[in-house]
């Protein structure tokens, strides 16, 4: 089994990754949960292949456990949905002392964590993604929200869970489209942070398109090394550097908003969004060709696109105004230097280079 320590001064905690770790649910997380109450937080696809199980588990470590579901999508992720989870938690009569369990992908992470964020004020939380996305990226780092239709993530608060519990097993019955969305974001760190596990992807197209789980194991606990290292330096994006974990979604989250929420996954988006940007990056005379096709590759070999259709580029690029990255009106940009590694954009760019990054990734 693979400990990650999160070692903030304010909020420790710990990762932990194995294949069928969730087995020994009650186990890790009695310490958390024994003789509180405890609120299950899923949505309707992941609560009819787990729901019942996890909650059997938890009651092993304390009788008063709940679980309340949400449809599953992009869609639910908004202040309606968390409206109807709040008064869930009265009607349950969940005090300052409950604890929330997210259990699902980012959609329901997001959600759970900012539901526990600000209920009372703030109660404990535990992470258990189910997704690839969830494992490797937003379980980990204590980022929370809700989307608004202006944008993603417009509302939302930094809570750090208590635990996560990453079970790779749980992606032997996740859609193959949703893998490939969450190995956009794997393909992320290697080009944000380390160039020789971008390689070592490379290396691994076969065996993660075949669904090796050792591979995925080892993969996921090395996204989350990457993403902590990040998270300990910069936890509220204080600095500007925990802000390269969004490369691509700049981008990403434009073309979402544009196209509206659903349409097409986050991961996709993701992906699509490196391309432009690293497509910016060689116009700016910052990336060469070679790591711009390196990048394209590995993207196009694990299946994922690198160009969307049926959105207009003046939308996207629209869309991008609204951007947590804009700064006095002006967006700032992640862009790759080479392969394991990125700045943040601090001047202006200029805007037929980002609507000319735009236009070569819309077919």
């Amino acid at each position: 089994m693979k400990k990650i320590q999160v070692g903030l001064s304010d909020h420790p905690y710990d990762i932990f990754v194995r294949a069928n770790l969730v087995d020994d649910l009650p186990a890790k997380v009695e310490k958390f949960v024994a003789e509180r109450k405890v609120l299950i937080v899923t949505d309707s696809n992941v609560n009819k292949l787990y729901g019942k199980k996890v909650e059997k588990l938890l009651c092993q470590a304390t009788p008063q456990v709940s679980i309340v579901e949400f449809p599953a999508g992009e869609p639910s992720k908004t202040l309606a949905t968390l409206e109807n989870l709040y008064n869930e938690c009265v009607s349950l009569e969940l005090d300052r002392s409950s604890v929330v369990v997210a259990l699902g992908g980012g959609v329901v992470g997001d959600l759970a964590g900012f539901l526990a964020a600000t209920y009372m004020r703030g109660v404990e939380y535990i992470q258990i993604p189910t997704s690839l996305l969830a494992m490797v990226d937003s379980s980990v780092g204590g980022k929370t929200g809700v989307d608004l239709p202006a944008g993603k993530n417009l509302i939302g608060a930094f809570w750090q869970p208590k635990i996560v519990i990453i079970d790779p097993m749980f992606l032997q019955t996740l859609p193959k489209r949703e893998i490939k969305c969450g190995l956009a974001e794997v393909v992320k760190y290697g080009m944000i942070m380390d160039e020789r596990f971008f390689a070592f992807l490379e290396e691994s197209v076969d065996a993660l398109n075949a669904m090796d789980l050792d591979c995925f194991t080892a993969i996921i606990a090395r996204c989350c090394e990457l993403k902590v290292d990040v998270v300990l330096k910069d936890e509220r994006e204080e600095s500007g550097l925990r802000a390269i974990l969004n490369y691509g979604h700049t981008f990403a989250h434009a073309i979402e908003a544009s196209m509206g929420f659903g349409k097409i996954n986050h991961g996709e988006a993701v992906a699509v969004g490196m391309c432009m940007a690293a497509n910016l990056a060689v116009d700016d005379a910052r990336l060469d060709d070679a790591a711009e096709l390196r990048q394209e590759t590995l993207l196009r070999d694990l299946a994922l696109p690198c160009s969307v259709e049926g959105v207009s580029p003046s939308d996207i690029h629209s869309a991008m105004r609204h951007d947590k990255k804009v700064v006095d009106g002006r967006v700032r940009f992640v862009l790759p230097d080479t392969i394991g590694a990125v700045t943040l954009s601090n001047g202006p760019m200029e805007k037929s280079k980002i609507m000319e990054a735009i236009r070569n990734c819309c077919d």
